[in-house]
């Protein structure tokens, strides 16, 4: 049995990066940027107005203005503001030659058929300066970020119709166990509904994954074995559930290696999700997780999502607040490294959330993350910092 950290190096160390491939504009969102960005254009491209509004000279201010021309978006002046004189122009406008100061429109009286004067004591240049926020050729964007909606809108003011991102992963779901059903089914006596495939599909795709389930696997090992095979043909991570542990029925790591995976490990120092297996062939991994709810989502959460920001190259870290703890927590065994699911209060202090062990899914509902207490530790004291794995 390895500890935590031992288990997430191997798993690290393993990673393959997938090849890349140019992905349309509209559906690049939560994919991960496979290349620098760079400006292919100033930004602002030109001097605008930040405001509806009079673009004139400064020194003008105090006298009366006579309106030259009308300037909405998108048209490019046709004359240069002289002396007493202004332009009026829309928000985004080009600012004409000749002015230094737009005046917004709420701050004018117009005194004529086309004389207009400055009504304020003060006012800010509202000029969007050409290039002040971006120049040609500039990096806008680095390789490795996981792409969200800001930054589509970079990447079309720059041009970039077809950005170059990493494949997804290929994931495939597999539950084993006579005991389990359907969710749409009533389960009868002695069996229960299939949470767990259902929350690591949603956890897969959630990672920016195409999944896809492949059913249950009953307790035959000939029926496991070609399920694991079947999913070979067309993912790059397989998650088993169940069929992982030390009893009867449990043949799912011979089953595995059967398949011409490598066993990297078996079991973690963890709780809960003790009976993890890690095992790679070729450039194709493989989680055999425990059965228990809770342990296939925390560690697939841990060590699945670590792979697969790996494999895609994505540079995002795990979001994790350091933080107080809001009440004590005790433990009565230490002999593993547990991880707790919490809840952040509005007071940004830590609260554990009921939970009664591995099987209790439901209380993650209500956790915004959780914490870890070390092996050999028995507490954590209310103010004692602790790291929040923000789920």
């Amino acid at each position: 049995m390895i500890t935590f950290e031992e288990a997430f190096g191997i798993v690290a160390l393993s990673a393959i990066e997938l090849e890349t491939e140019r992905t349309e504009l509209a559906e690049a969102a939560g994919r991960i940027l496979a290349e620098d960005v760079f400006s292919d254009m100033d930004m602002p491209p030109f001097n605008k107005s930040a405001v509806d509004g009079y673009a004139c000279r400064r020194e003008d201010l105090e006298g009366e203005l006579t309106v030259i021309e009308v300037i909405p978006a998108g048209k490019i002046p046709e004359k240069a503001v002289g002396k007493g004189q202004c332009s009026k122009l829309m928000t985004g406008g080009m600012v004409p030659e000749g002015a230094d100061t737009v005046v917004m429109i709420e701050d004018i009286d117009t005194t004529g058929e086309n004389t207009v004067r400055f009504k304020g004591e003060n006012t800010s240049a509202n000029i969007a300066v050409k290039a002040e926020d971006i120049r040609k050729g500039a990096l806008v964007l680095e390789k490795g970020i996981r792409l969200t909606p800001p930054h589509i809108a970079v990447l079309a003011s720059v041009g970039c119709a077809r950005p170059l991102v990493s494949r997804k992963p290929r994931v495939a779901v597999i539950s084993t166990g006579d005991e389990l059903v359907e969710p749409s089914q009533v389960p009868g006596i002695a069996r229960i509904r299939n949470s767990n495939a259902y929350q690591l599909l949603a956890q897969a795709r959630n990672a920016g994954c195409d999944a896809a389930y492949y059913g249950i696997a009953s307790d035959n090992e000939e029926h496991t074995y070609n399920k694991i095979t079947a999913a070979q043909l067309q993912s790059d991570i397989i998650l088993l559930t169940g069929g992982v542990s030390t009893g009867d029925f449990d043949f799912v790591p011979a089953i595995i290696e059967k398949a011409g995976f490598d066993i990297k490990f078996r079991t973690m120092a963890v709780q809960p999700g003790k009976p993890t297996i890690f095992a790679v062939r070729g450039k194709q991994f493989l989680f055999g997780l425990p059965g228990n709810p809770v342990s296939a989502f925390v560690q697939f959460h841990l060590l699945g999502g670590m792979l697969i920001r790996k494999m895609t190259g994505c540079t995002d870290e795990e979001r994790i607040l350091r933080i107080p703890m809001g009440v004590d927590y005790r433990r009565k065994k230490a002999s593993r490294k547990s991880f707790i699911p919490v809840k952040v209060t509005t007071a940004a202090t830590v609260l554990p959330v009921e939970y009664h062990g591995s099987a209790h899914i439901h209380s993650f509902v209500h956790a915004d993350g959780i914490i870890s207490i070390e092996i050999g530790q028995t507490e954590l004291l209310k103010g004692s910092l602790v790291d929040v794995r923000l789920l």
